[in-house]
């Protein structure tokens, strides 16, 4: 058996990427959070995004029960698997991973970052830390069958709103997901007229509007100041850059869109005055 290894820090959008990756490598089966995914269909294991704690999460991920690494080499052990991708936070947890379930040692070490852009990166963490939205890399049917089984075994009922379907994988929010970011309106406001304030060009900011349904997103209308003849578009753009860089440094918040509206423009009396 060949294994390949895709690791990256938690909420970077490796379960997402799994699939994709998967098939372009010719991969047969995935382990993902505990669970061993053939031919795009949970077959052994438990997900460790079901889990309570954080730490009951970690120990199902590494296959620290006995049980649970025994099911899932068991079960490997009768399936035609020639290619296997192994998914963790690092190469050290994927190490771990392989040596429990008497792995080979991985052929290739992928990182996330070698196969998803920075940009959609950076919006699966703002998901993953604002909304605590997990993927896991199977169809719902297989999850509502983990589901039911553990219905069972605990008699606790799980099912929930907490879940929502995206193609062949299914989103969930684990009982150690955490909470939720909150950021007044009043402080961004500040930032982002601090920001806009530092350009000369800029006579007043009238109104900023803020989206934090799905991706942030950042609207601004504003009044120039600027010498006849002064190219706009430019400004702009600098404009724009300044506020992506000051949001992500003062919230860690990368915007999707950052869109400008000029209400006015004010042409400087005196500048036009000499230029005529």
């Amino acid at each position: 058996m060949e294994v390949y290894a895709l690791y990256g820090s938690s909420g970077t959008g490796k379960s997402s990427s799994a699939l994709g990756l998967a098939h372009r490598l010719e991969i047969e089966a995935i382990i993902d959070d505990g669970i061993l995914i053939y031919q795009g269909r949970k077959v052994a294991g438990t997900s460790a995004k079901y889990e309570k704690t954080k730490i009951q999460a970690v120990k199902r991920a590494i296959f620290f029960y006995p049980d649970h690494a025994e099911e899932v080499k068991r079960i490997m052990g009768r399936l035609p698997i020639s290619r296997l991708l192994v998914i963790g936070t690092s190469k050290r947890m994927i190490e771990r991973i392989v040596t429990a379930l008497g792995l080979p040692a991985p052929a290739k070490f992928i990182s996330i970052e070698s196969i998803k852009p920075a940009q959609e990166i950076r919006a699966a963490r703002y998901i993953r830390e604002t909304q605590g939205k997990h993927v896991i890399p199977v169809p719902r049917v297989e999850v509502e069958k983990d589901f039911f089984q553990r219905i069972i075994a605990s008699a606790q009922q799980i099912f929930s709103h907490r879940k929502e379907v995206i193609g062949e994988t299914t989103i969930v929010q684990p009982a150690f997901s955490g909470g939720r970011i909150q950021v007044y309106e009043h402080v961004l406001k500040k930032i982002v007229q601090a920001a806009c304030l530092r350009f000369p060009e800029v006579a007043q900011v009238h109104k900023s509007t803020y989206t934090f349904h799905d991706l942030p997103r950042l609207a601004v209308n504003l009044t120039l100041s600027v010498p006849f003849g002064t190219a706009i578009r430019p400004i702009i753009r600098q404009l724009q850059q300044a506020l992506y860089d000051e949001l992500d440094y003062c919230l860690n918040i990368a915007p999707a869109s950052i869109d400008v509206t000029i209400q006015s423009v004010r042409i400087e009396t005196s500048l036009t005055q000499k230029s005529l």
